[in-house]
């Protein structure tokens, strides 16, 4: 087996061509970059693999210094010992690093290398990622367009312009009143699509009683996801069970040992699936595995992927009965990406069939606008 001889980190300041705000806070503007890390590994035999990881501590716990530093001095060394086959080892062996604590440990951090390995496994064994997970279901991913909290006009604005999208995710910011006549904008556009509301955390029971009242009638309103704190799974159970709209959760699991305690309190009839959280391709397929077997609906989505993150979600979410259309909202955010050779068509993504994650990452851009992690 070929061995990996390097670990390179590169932090990059990534631009954002319109403005994104979650409920939890704003992950970007135009005049406010987004920091993400990039990770490169290199075997013996000259193979290179990529990843990359977005931080948002609004989101997550990790800043784009808590991941650099974990990949430089804690799993760099774990994967001088391994071959990019060796996934499930560098999990174990990091699992033991970095303790997971009552969820994953660093994932983030975790899931850049992970993309890496995968990527770098590929082309060594000459397959696209999606053949080593065992292979792809379909040869498209259909997109969610994604809509960030905003004044009406804005709002309406952004989803003509996504008109083409087959399905809406909006974000809500708990305030009922300003919530309720955002999606009633995307509605307008809308045209009965599904609307899939986000609330990031950001809603008491009471106020989310309170809007799902205002927007009664309205068509298409598909569910509501993560309305309560991550942390509180009882709120999100109770929620459950005071409102009729199908419940999602997000940051309240990020692995399958997550889920499988969500699925136990009956706390969500969905799980959003995303790379990052569950610290990398493979555990989030185990995740997707504990949905399916438990009868709850998957999710897809990611975290503004730059277009590495982009096709290693193409790869994982070929392989699953999605709920909707994936929010993989990079293309749509970012004033560019990092890669060529996506496919992406009238919100409909190609999965990747070249070796490894199927993409030509633009090295000498990355490279070039790395920086010393002193992000604007």
């Amino acid at each position: 087996m070929s061995r990996i001889t390097a670990v390179d980190v590169f932090p990059v300041a990534v631009p954002f061509a319109r403005r994104f705000v979650l409920g939890s806070g704003t992950v970007g503007t135009p005049d406010r970059a987004g920091p993400v890390i990039f990770v490169r590994l290199t075997t013996e035999d000259g193979i290179v693999g990529w990843g990359e990881q977005r931080a948002l501590p609004s989101w997550s716990y990790e800043t784009a210094e808590t991941i650099a530093v974990v990949i430089k001095r804690h799993l760099a060394p774990i994967l001088l010992q391994l071959s990019p086959f060796d996934v499930e080892l560098f999990h174990a062996r990091a699992n033991r690093r970095l303790g997971p604590s009552v969820s994953d440990g660093f994932p983030f951090a975790r899931a850049a290398v992970d993309i890496a390995l995968h990527d770098a496994a590929g082309k060594l064994a000459g397959l696209p990622v999606h053949a080593l997970l065992g292979g792809k279901l379909r040869d498209t991913v259909p997109l969610c367009s994604a809509i960030g909290v905003g004044e009406p006009s804005a709002v309406r604005e952004h989803a003509r312009a996504s008109a083409h999208y087959p399905a809406f995710k909006v974000k809500i910011g708990g305030d009922p009143d300003a919530d309720a006549a955002a999606v009633r904008a995307v509605a307008d556009v809308a045209g009965g699509k599904p609307i899939w509301l986000d609330a990031n955390q950001s809603y008491r029971p009471s106020a989310l009683r309170h809007l799902l009242r205002a927007l009664h009638g309205i068509p298409g309103i598909h569910c509501v996801e993560q309305p309560v704190p991550s942390t509180d799974l009882l709120g999100l159970r109770r929620l459950r069970s005071m409102i009729d709209l199908p419940v999602a959760v997000d940051e309240g699991s990020f692995t399958a040992r997550d889920l499988a305690r969500v699925m136990r309190l009956d706390a969500a009839d969905l799980v959003v699936l995303k790379i990052c959280k569950s610290g990398g391709i493979r555990n989030a397929l185990k995740t997707a595995q504990v949905a399916l077997a438990g009868g709850l609906e998957v999710l897809g989505s990611g975290l503004t992927d730059c277009g590495i993150g982009f096709a290693a979600a193409l790869h994982l979410f070929s392989q699953l009965e999605l709920a909707l259309p994936a929010e993989l909202n990079g293309p749509e955010l970012l004033s560019g990406l990092y890669v060529d050779k996506l496919d992406i068509v009238s919100a409909v993504a190609t999965v990747p069939t070249a070796p490894g994650l199927g993409v030509e990452v633009d090295e000498e851009r990355i490279r070039a606008e790395s920086t010393d992690l002193a992000f604007a």
